[in-house]
Formats: structure tokens, C-alpha cells, sequence
């Protein structure tokens, strides 16, 4: 098989640990998506177990609780379904069969849902959990924590996913809340708002991303001793937040933003910057991985890029450590430029409309570095819930 990403100059396969993204497999043969409730081939019910990161098809054990046939590790794990998989949540993920909860931990971390006898509400929340789900697939593999706030409401967190009725909705982060505007699940909504905001991309999971790097800014960074280098690198936060905004609004992005950020909305703030910074270093990692997963092979892939070396990592890590992150992004390189011509052959716009500079692939080394940090920490289950589970 061929090497799957470039590292350095040269091409050569690189894996994650633990990979973001699989390639999962029904135990007939049949690929199975991220997504699916059922095996479109035999017909078998599909579950996700987001401890072990694995979704397989499920058979009764006979005593009233569910296993997965695809896990062959000891002990096998008795699961049930999560009780929104049926309604407009469209939820895959399982519940350990002897848990108080009757929510899976993605559905448990949603407060606030729209009214859905209203038109559109049900798809709309169908769309926003599925691509929730996804995105803490890639957060859980990095072992961040990802626990609700109702099981711990200082460090916790929390999403609403509310409709503008009567008054605007906006989409943002406060205190480990992320509020979600459902209308973001619309197509046409998304592109009208791209297009008034200047904005080259605009996704759902785009915002879950964005918004969870607020989160986790104060859980990684805020009053640890990354928080100076943090200043170093991206600025003080203790600028004006709100006066930012209002400037950047106004007068549009800082002259020299295309240099040092990887987008203009970046250079309004330090925390949108990091925010920006974060979301794309989820997109460049789990999406390499997902490449990797289906052996998809660019290693014969001949573009005149620079590719960039160690001179441009905020640390100088290990040579393994450092080397893989540049495998990372030069791969990105070369796999963005190819799959832009593919989108644009087919008259669409460029999936990954942006650059990376030298000082944005230092700031995502930077956010490598302290994710790295967590991700070396023995991961410990959530708490047991005290309280009765959110409706999601």
C-alpha cells in the first residue's frame, strides 16, 4: 500500500493516536458512516459506543440489553439504546446498559431545543446533533474533556439550540454555554449571512468548533501556564472584547490579518483568533485521518508547494512529535489543493478556502502543544449524573 500523507519533503504514511475518524465495517461486509442507525446491506441496528469509539451493528444478549458484535474486546459491554434515537435527534450512540441515564453523554450535553411542532425545527435539530456528534467523536479521541455541565457545573458544558422567534439568536460561548441559532442548519440561511459577513466558509460544524475553542480556552489555557505564552503568541485577551468586535465590524479586518491569521474574523481579538485557530487545527487533524482511515493515497500527488520544516513548530518537540505534525500540515497542503480543483471541475467553491501562512502553522503547533498535554492525561469518566437527564 502507498504512503497516505507527506511528511517533511518527503511522502510517508503518518498515524494519529488515537485516530479521529474510522472506517467502520457491518459484521457483512457493508461500510458503515458515522451516521448510520441501520446497515443499509443485511439490516442489522447500528450503535455507537463513544468510550471504546466504535459503531458496529447490536443484538439482544437475551437478558434485555444490547451488544455490540463488531467489539472484540473483554469484557464485552452491555449497552442500551439512547432514548432520543428515535425522534428527531436521529441519535446512534449507546447508553452503558447499567447507567442512571437514559441520554447518551452527547444528548445529555444539550439543555435547550427548539419548539418542534414549528416548521423546519426537527430537520433543523436533526442536522445540528448529527454534526455535534461528530465533532466530540474528535474531541473524546484527543482525550479532552467533554463533560456536561450538569454533572459539573463549574467546568461543564453545555449547548442550547434555539430558534429567533421574537428576538435575534446568537450564536456564541459564555461559561462553558454554547448557543446555537437552529436557522445555521439552513443552507440558505448560512450562505446569505456568509455572504453579508464576507466569510469564505460556513458550516455547522464550522461553528460547533469555533465556539468550542472559547470553551476550551478556559479550560486549556485561562490561568494555566500556557496563559502568557498564549499572550506571546496571539495577544492579550485582556483587550476590549466587545470594542474589538464593534472596530472590526465597522472598519473591517487589521491590514496585515492575512499574514499572521487564518482568517480576518481571527484578527478582531486573541480569543477569536484562537478560536479560529483551534477550529481549523479539528478540521486539518480529523480530516487527514478520516483520509488515512479509507488508505486513500497522495503520495504520487506532484504539486510546487513549499513545504514547510521545523523552523516553523512553536516547540521544538520530539523529532516524532514535531515530524508528525509537520506530516499533518504539509499533507493538508497537498490533499486542500487537490481537493479544490476537484470541487472546482465540478463548479463548486473551494472546500478549503483559506492559507496557512507560517505564523497561523505556528499558532496551530501551539495548539497542538496543549491539547498534547491533556491528551498524555489518564482520561477518567464523567461523574455519575445526579440529576435528571436534559431533554435533547
Amino acid at each position: 500500500m502507498g504512503s497516505a500523507f507527506p511528511r517533511r519533503n518527503d511522502l510517508a504514511t503518518l498515524r494519529a493516536r488515537p485516530p479521529p475518524m474510522k472506517a467502520f465495517e457491518c459484521v457483512c461486509g457493508q461500510p458503515l458512516f458515522f451516521h448510520n442507525t441501520r446497515c443499509l446491506s443485511c439490516g442489522r441496528d447500528l450503535g455507537y459506543d463513544p468510550d471504546r469509539r466504535t459503531l458496529g451493528p447490536v443484538e439482544d444478549d437475551g437478558a434485555g440489553s444490547l451488544t455490540l458484535l463488531r467489539d472484540d474486546r473483554s469484557p464485552k459491554r452491555a449497552f442500551r439504546f439512547c432514548e432520543h434515537r428515535l425522534d428527531a435527534a436521529k441519535c446512534n450512540w449507546l447508553v452503558a446498559a447499567d447507567s442512571a441515564n437514559t441520554a447518551c453523554l452527547s444528548c445529555r450535553l444539550t439543555r435547550t431545543i427548539p419548539d418542534l411542532s414549528r416548521p423546519r425545527n426537527a430537520q433543523r435539530l436533526g442536522e445540528i446533533e448529527t454534526a455535534k456528534r461528530r465533532v466530540l467523536f474528535g474531541l473524546m479521541s484527543f482525550g479532552l474533556p467533554v463533560v456536561p455541565a450538569a454533572e459539573d457545573p463549574a467546568n461543564g458544558l453545555v449547548f442550547d439550540f434555539l430558534e429567533p422567534v421574537d428576538a435575534p439568536i446568537m450564536t456564541g460561548h459564555v461559561n462553558g454555554l454554547i448557543t446555537i441559532n437552529v436557522a445555521e442548519a439552513d443552507a440558505d440561511y448560512r450562505e446569505r449571512h456568509r455572504e453579508q459577513m464576507h466569510e469564505p466558509y460556513r458550516t455547522l460544524i464550522g461553528h460547533l468548533r469555533h465556539e468550542l475553542g472559547h470553551y476550551y480556552w478556559t479550560r486549556l489555557v485561562e490561568n494555566t501556564h500556557w496563559q502568557e505564552k498564549f499572550r506571546a503568541l496571539f495577544g492579550d485577551e485582556g483587550v476590549d472584547y466587545e470594542a474589538a468586535l464593534q472596530n472590526h465590524y465597522a472598519n473591517g479586518p487589521a491590514p496585515d490579518w492575512a499574514d499572521r491569521c487564518v482568517s480576518s474574523y481571527a484578527s478582531s481579538h486573541p480569543w477569536e483568533d484562537w478560536a479560529e485557530t483551534f477550529a481549523h487545527y479539528l478540521h486539518l487533524r480529523t480530516t487527514l485521518q478520516t483520509i488515512g482511515s479509507y488508505n486513500l493515497d497522495i503520495s504520487r500527488v506532484r504539486l510546487p508547494l513549499t513545504l514547510y520544516e521545523r523552523d516553523v513548530l512553536y516547540e521544538q518537540q520530539p523529532v516524532d512529535e514535531g515530524d508528525a505534525f509537520l506530516g499533518w500540515i504539509n499533507a493538508w497542503l497537498v490533499l486542500t489543493a487537490v481537493l479544490n480543483e476537484t470541487a472546482r471541475s465540478m463548479g463548486q467553491p473551494d472546500l478549503y478556502p483559506f492559507v496557512l501562512n507560517r505564523m497561523v502553522v505556528t499558532k496551530l503547533h501551539f495548539v497542538q502543544c496543549v491539547i498534547r498535554e491533556h491528551e498524555r492525561k489518564p482520561v477518567t469518566a464523567p461523574p455519575p449524573a445526579l440529576v435528571v437527564p436534559a431533554a435533547a
